[in-house]
């Protein structure tokens, strides 16, 4: 691995910054607020002790539904060792990316689907045109929040993690103030292009966001990396 000043258009300086991406979901995200990695302007790496490596990053971060941009500074470290080890990210707060006001939006959706006779279900988030029902985008957004989780947990210098589809999305019963779903996400995973599936559990509130109750990987899918290169 490169030291030093890196090329912001090459693979080391690309993967940190998705990692911050995927930071931001799970920090920040909601259904009506996604961050998206709009460009990397300068990174540097560095080892530090045996112990790992850091990078610094200047990046422009893009919040996708409001399709505003910021640019911001943010820290990864890549720790070294046995076993799984966790990306630790720091990011300089993008203000005005975090001011938008998605309140009376998300507590709109809240009260439609806490109140709603019928529970939700979905199939295929994108299909396999690219189309997504506009009713359906937020539970869309709502899934990559939560494979955020995941895709942070997993990355590594070595991998670039995004979200293919949500294979199938379903809402729970549920007795408390939280909102329950059942996902099963396609992530893409770009240096090895394997498309690893997860099955998630997690709930939402306009009060509370994402929290991810349970995940589990499920058995490798050959026929889901022939649909992803072909598509």
């Amino acid at each position: 691995m490169a030291t030093g000043e890196l090329n912001p258009n090459h693979y080391p300086a690309q993967r940190a910054a998705k990692v911050v991406q995927h930071y931001l979901n799970t920090r920040y995200g909601s259904p009506y607020r996604l961050f998206g990695l709009h460009q990397v302007h300068s990174g540097n790496a560095e080892d530090v002790s045996n112990s790992g490596r850091r990078y610094q990053l200047e990046i422009s971060v893009h919040e996708i539904i409001s399709n505003k941009t910021q640019k911001c500074s943010a820290e990864v470290f890549f720790p070294q060792g046995e076993g799984p080890l966790l990306a630790e990210v720091q990011a300089s707060p993008c203000d005005e990316l975090l001011h938008i006001d998605t309140k009376l939006q998300e507590e709109a959706l809240y009260q439609q689907y806490r109140n709603n006779q019928s529970l939700l279900s979905a199939q295929n988030l994108p299909d396999s045109y690219g189309h997504i029902e506009p009713d359906m985008k937020p539970f869309w957004h709502l899934a990559i929040v939560a494979s955020s989780f995941i895709m942070l947990k997993e990355s590594t210098e070595n991998t670039l993690y995004n979200l293919a589809q949500v294979a199938s999305i379903k809402q729970l019963a549920t007795e408390n103030e939280q909102l329950k779903f059942e996902c099963h996400v396609l992530l893409h995973e770009m240096v090895s292009q394997e498309i690893p599936q997860w099955k998630l559990q997690f709930t939402w509130s306009s009060a509370g966001g994402v929290n991810v109750l349970e995940k589990e990987q499920l058995p490798h899918c050959h026929s889901c990396e022939k649909a992803q290169n072909s598509s």
